[in-house]
C-alpha cells in the first residue's frame, strides 16, 4: 500500500486512471481537454511499460498478465 514508486505500481495506477477517463469519455463525447489528459497517461504508461520490458523482462509479462493490457 505504501509503494507508489516502483514501476509495476504506477503502471497499474495510471492503468485505473486511464479505465476511469475512459468511462467518463463515453458519457461526455465533447471533453477534448480531458482526452488530452487521458493522452498523456497513456504516452506514461506506454514509456513506464518500454522502460520494464527493456529492464527486467520477467517482471513486465507479469505484469502484462495481472492487468490484462495485451491481447
Amino acid at each position: 500500500p505504501m509503494d507508489t514508486g516502483s514501476s509495476e505500481v504506477q503502471v497499474a495506477l495510471i492503468t485505473a486512471r486511464i479505465k476511469e477517463l475512459t468511462e467518463h469519455f463515453k458519457a461526455h463525447k465533447k471533453d477534448h481537454h480531458g482526452r488530452q489528459g487521458l493522452i498523456k497517461l497513456v504516452n506514461r504508461r506506454k514509456k513506464l511499460l518500454t522502460y520494464l520490458r527493456r529492464t527486467q523482462p520477467d517482471r513486465y509479462n507479469k505484469l502484462i498478465t495481472d492487468l490484462g493490457l495485451r491481447k
